[in-house]
């Protein structure tokens, strides 16, 4: 099988926004467009397309990336229609993990939103090219100027509109495309635009974007440059400005923006155009860099066929019909249906049973797939998020992804013995498919404890677990995850010696721990002379690990401290790893309890939107939950208040604040860090803890 579409036009594409900014309707109009779907899905109806598990489509919401395929003008586009809810953000960053662009949608009226900035900064960190649909120009409220005003603010982006609002609100009707200087007019019920010349009454404003566009773009562009400084600015190609905008936006120097109503059918083929237009191909992208496990070195794979294969596991899904299925991203080589790889991570061969091009729920078999392709794998058995798959003759371990640890915890408990069964196998495949959900026995209660990024995530869980799984369970209240820590430094000796008849076991050393703010756990070994081997010294390192786990004050996880292994001593018979593992937990805990250890909870950063005659009511409340306030600013008919409050005084917040707006408030909420816990509020939970 041959490919179809050459590499360089290829694209993998994200749709990323906010909550509710309409990711999942210009997926929908997309896929419409370009012939994929016949009938278009309303996401308010529970329709959608893209929006496939039932819990979406009674929410309203997108839980859980979905990938698929469509064609516009002979190019291949992948795309994945991304969470806007910041209790699935996972989803997110493993989607922009393997993306070479994306299409940030932002809504006219709201702008740019909290979980707008997340996603932003998660396609800063990945490196990710963007271009900006402003979506929703016909809603009351609208405001292109303010949309592009705040992106220049609030992501410090360098938004560049390439298209004009004709209108906005009720009278938005079309478009000015300040690239080729004409206008384009929707009307009702013609899917495609009329084109025709630019109003008279935008053309001043036509004339500043020109000038705008062309101020950044010469930047990339000498001809431009040239032509500008020579007063030929008129002899400025089409072609001369598409080429300098998609330099400029690989190099993530500047955003085009542009506009449209999803809903209302307008603006998406010009938004298709610009995907192709200014959006990097995996050409553009280049090689990736990895590193062999057999030997310190790095590894290149370049994006093409005849490269050895490798590929990132960066999705699993559970399906009813086919089982386990892995989303992988190849970015070299290729692999046919039967084939084996290699896991490296893992040091595991797996055979390929199955290749599939996903389009939401729907699959379409393959018998090849090439580099470039997203497309997912039926057959593997040992593979995890973000494990890498490659040719075994050429091993290669991509970059890893990492994931933030759970905030809010959960007791679950199981009505019968066949539930119990069940619970198991819905935690194992639920763990498989989300790294951020985490499940546990607690060792006091021997309750099980689901944990995840918030109250929906773990509602969305259970509700799984009760309809896919068919668990009977009883559940219990939301509860925060705390973590530890530790303020001073201490020494301790931790000394295990066993005499038995045979050989005893005996462990010794002495370590040193200090608080490591915000770098999480370190172990340095400082011993000389060989007075503790290399394995020893390990199994020190992972005694103190353990023990941590189980915290020092109320049981809770210790984080952010160093240990430094300075003195110890071996048994030439009796010395074990075993016994060096059990002294290093003795240590950790008699030099951790004299380290005056403080408990921290996560605080949250929080946006409420509210009316201006309950303003103070809002504050108020927010004062009261042991909130701080970090500003207030207009937005639109509404103030918008900026605070942190700690996740425990958060619960209930929604009912809370309907009460204090009379309905009309509503907030978005993102963890931000962890703090200490005030020493009053500290005791109550170590003395609920040590209570139980």
């Amino acid at each position: 099988m041959a490919r179809t579409y050459a590499l360089d036009k290829v694209r993998n594409i994200g749709v990323m926004a906010h909550i509710d900014a309409g990711k999942t309707t210009t997926t929908e109009r997309m896929l419409f467009y370009t012939g994929m779907i016949r009938k278009v899905g309303e996401v308010h109806d529970g329709a959608a397309f893209m929006d496939y598990m039932a819990q979406e489509r009674e929410r309203g919401i997108t839980i859980t990336s979905a990938a698929t395929t469509t064609v516009w003008k002979d190019h291949q586009i992948n795309i994945i229609d991304t969470p806007g809810h910041v209790d699935f953000t996972v989803e997110v960053e493993r989607s922009l993990r393997v993306l070479d662009g994306a299409v940030a949608v932002f809504c006219a009226k709201g702008g740019v939103e909290p979980q707008s900035e997340n996603v932003w900064r998660q396609a800063d960190t990945y490196k990710v090219p963007r271009i900006a649909f402003v979506n929703k120009m016909d809603i009351n409220g609208a405001n292109f100027e303010n949309v592009i005003k705040m992106m220049h603010e609030r992501l410090h982006a360098n938004a560049v509109p390439i298209e004009l609002p004709i209108g906005s609100e009720s009278e938005f009707c079309g478009m000015v495309d300040v690239l080729n200087g004409k206008a384009y007019y929707y009307e009702d019920g013609n899917l495609n635009p009329r084109e025709d010349v630019i109003p008279a009454n935008m053309q001043d404003a036509y004339e500043s974007a020109r000038q705008r566009l062309l101020d950044v773009v010469s930047d990339f562009s000498d001809d431009i440059f040239e032509k500008c400084i020579s007063d030929e600015a008129d002899a400025i190609t089409l072609d001369e400005l598409k080429q300098a905008i998609r330099k400029g936006t690989l190099e993530m120097k500047m955003t085009p923006v542009l506009c449209g109503s999803s809903y209302r059918n307008k603006g998406i083929q010009k938004l298709l155009d610009a995907i192709i237009d200014f959006l990097p191909s995996p050409v553009d992208v280049g090689a990736v860099t990895g590193s062999n496990p057999k030997v310190d070195r790095e590894e290149v794979r370049r994006p093409a066929d005849n490269e050895p294969f490798s590929a990132l596991v960066f999705k699993i899904l559970t399906d009813p019909f086919v089982g386990k299925l892995e989303f992988i991203r190849i970015y070299s080589g290729s692999i046919k249906t039967g084939e084996t790889v290699y896991n490296p991570v893992k040091n595991a061969n797996e055979r390929i049973g199955r290749i599939l091009r996903m389009n939401a729920d729907e699959r379409e078999d393959m018998t090849e797939a090439f580099a470039g392709d997203i497309v997912s794998l039926v057959g593997i058995k040992n593979s995890t998020t973000g494990d890498t798959l490659c040719d075994k003759s050429h091993q290669v371990v991509l970059e890893n992804m990492e994931f933030p640890e759970p905030v809010i915890k959960m007791a679950i408990e199981p009505k019968s013995k066949a539930s119990q069964e069940r619970l198991t196998n819905a935690i194992v495949k639920l763990q498989e498919e989300d790294p951020t959900f985490k499940a546990y026995t607690d060792k006091d209660t021997g309750q099980i404890i689901i944990a995840g990024m918030g109250e929906l995530h773990l509602e969305i869980i259970v509700d799984r677990m009760f309809r896919e799984f068919k668990v009977e369970a009883n559940v219990g209240k939301p509860q925060v995850s705390y973590r530890e820590t530790i303020t001073k430094t201490a020494k301790a000796q931790g000394k295990f010696v066993r005499q038995s008849g045979g050989h005893g076991q005996y462990g010794d050393c002495t370590v040193i721990l200090e608080p490591n703010p915000e770098g999480g756990f370190e172990f340095v070994n400082e011993t000389v002379g060989g007075v503790i081997t290399k394995e020893f010294a390990n199994a020190v390192c992972a005694g103190i690990k353990e023990a941590a786990m189980a915290g020092i004050l109320a049981g809770y996880e210790c984080v952010d401290f160093k240990a430094r292994l300075v003195d110890g001593s071996m048994h030439e018979v009796d010395s074990s790893e075993m016994a060096f593992k059990t002294a290093g937990s003795l240590a950790f805990r008699e030099a951790a309890a004299k380290a005056s250890p403080i408990l921290l909870e996560p605080i949250m950063k929080v946006e409420v939107l509210t009316p201006d005659e309950y303003l103070g009511d809002v504050i108020s409340n927010i004062n009261s939950r042991r909130g701080s306030i970090q500003g207030i600013a207009p937005k639109g008919s509404m103030q918008a208040v900026d605070c942190n409050a700690p996740l425990s005084e958060m619960f209930g917040y929604a009912t809370a604040l309907r009460g204090v707006t009379q309905g009309r408030g509503n907030f978005t909420m993102l963890f931000d860090h962890f703090a200490e816990v005030p020493k009053s509020i500290a005791e109550k939970v170590t003395g609920n803890r040590s209570g139980r």
